[in-house]
């Protein structure tokens, strides 16, 4: 498959960025799935771990950017379970 992407990207030079970007979009893709995949709501080992999401702290900050709220003063709301 790499020697015919290589055949026609030598016969038509206007394919080559389509190729890169292709390739940059499906690596990021894949960095992506592997990122979420390594979260701590995804349990892999449901036999010694069966629910990792009740061993997180209420202070756990669970989205990327929280621009007002401080998770180090947050008390928290619910019982343990």
């Amino acid at each position: 498959m790499l020697k015919t992407v290589y055949r026609h990207a030598k016969k038509h030079p206007g394919l080559i960025p389509q190729f890169f970007f292709m390739l940059l979009g499906m690596s990021g893709a894949s960095l992506y799935l592997v990122r979420l995949a390594q979260g701590p709501h995804v349990s892999w080992d449901r036999k010694n771990n069966p629910e990792p999401w009740n061993k997180l702290s209420p202070t756990y900050q669970y989205k990327l950017v929280a621009v007002t709220t401080d998770y180090e003063k947050l008390k928290k709301e619910g019982p343990d379970f």
